[in-house]
């Protein structure tokens, strides 16, 4: 029996049949949504009053006034554009996104530790925390980091211009936050994901545990939640986008400005989904490499050896040669101790005779 039956019945004749029609019907329903959406953007759409209208070619000819005009795209052909907004805006974003994703993993490093102490006056405090700024949302967060000069203004009279709140600073500041109370979750629950067993050992031979944390604990917790990190990460640098709101020069604002001078919202918001994209799976195969590379310096890297003294390959890896094999030097046979005598030290055997059967009185 093949593994492909063992994990799923083979279909037969009928649900081969059936699965032919809902592939079809697939693929048509596919088409029929992106044919709509390049009508409506070309602003064709309303020309089409039957279905025998989808065979006129003046429906799908490119609209001059449409959103697919060839002057539509023309402003991401201009240097200027990537000058004075995307490039800008993206730097902005990876800066907003790197310090708060930085930031965010020791919060949620320390956090996530301190919900495992032993202590009820650490442990408590940073359930409350984490719990407290999980439940917020996250533009709440950003919008009470630009409202603290008006706080403290109203609450200790400090006057409006000593102490503001850059937009920057109160994006990072809310994705810090947020992120690191979810990352201090992962954190926990991957330290926790460890053998017990491990901890066991570091105590027995006598480690504290905050030893155990740091040297044990924790860089296995690390490897093992990688890809649960940098999804977090991924969503970090996807938020950084709610800046909009507060007029953060960000990616998306800046494209937002491209798409209101030019009248190119679809062509606008293509370029702009890209970058996110292109940006995010960078991101996704680093963390593949990390996890690779983490795994790759795990493995064991000793040679076994055969009788004899020589070395064979360990899982493909060729064997090294000896000093004797190296110098071109046969290597010299086994000898062949004599087994030592079974005879007691008053001369009887081990079943309590002589060494000639008698039996010694």
């Amino acid at each position: 029996m093949s593994a492909q039956a063992v994990l799923f019945d083979v279909p037969g004749p009928k649900a081969r049949a059936r699965n032919r029609i809902y592939s079809v019907l697939s693929l048509l329903l596919i088409a029929s949504g992106l044919a709509a959406i390049y009508l409506g953007f070309n602003r064709t759409l309303v020309m089409v009053s039957s279905p025998g209208d989808l065979t006129n070619t003046a429906i799908w000819a490119v609209n001059p006034s449409g959103q697919w005009a060839a002057d539509r795209w023309a402003p991401f052909i201009d240097p200027s554009t990537w000058t004075n907004y995307v490039l800008p805006g993206l730097m902005n974003t990876l800066t907003a996104a790197l310090i708060a994703s930085v930031l965010a993993v020791i919060f949620g490093l320390v956090f996530g530790i301190g919900r495992l102490s032993d202590h009820w006056w650490i442990r408590i405090p940073a359930g409350a925390v984490v719990e407290f700024f999980r439940g917020i949302p996250l533009l709440m967060l950003i919008f009470f980091t630009m409202a603290i000069p008006i706080v403290m203004n109203q609450v200790f009279g400090l006057p409006p211009a000593q102490f503001q709140v850059t937009a920057l600073a109160a994006v990072v500041t809310g994705l810090t936050l947020y992120n690191g109370s979810v990352l201090a979750e992962v954190f926990r629950a991957g330290i926790n994901a460890v053998p017990k067993g491990q901890t066991e050992a570091a105590q027995s031979i006598g480690m504290t545990k905050t030893q155990t944390m740091w040297t044990i604990l924790i860089p296995q917790a690390v490897t093992s939640m990688m890809p649960a990190i940098v999804a977090q990460l991924v969503v970090l640098l996807k938020d950084s986008a709610l800046g909009y709101i507060i007029a953060f020069p960000e990616l998306l604002r800046n494209f937002t400005l491209v798409a209101t001078r030019e009248n190119n919202v679809i062509p606008a918001a293509i370029v702009c989904a890209i970058i996110y994209i292109v940006i995010n799976l960078s991101l996704s195969r680093l963390a593949i490499w990390l996890e690779r590379r983490n795994a790759r310096r795990g493995k064991p890297s000793a040679k076994a050896t055969a009788a004899g003294g020589a070395p064979v390959a360990v899982n493909g890896a060729a064997a090294t040669p000896t000093g004797d094999e190296a110098a071109g030097i046969a290597p010299s046979e086994p000898r062949n101790e004599p087994l030592p005598d079974t005879e007691d030290r008053d001369g009887r055997d081990d079943d309590g005779t002589d060494g000639d059967g008698s039996q010694k009185s």
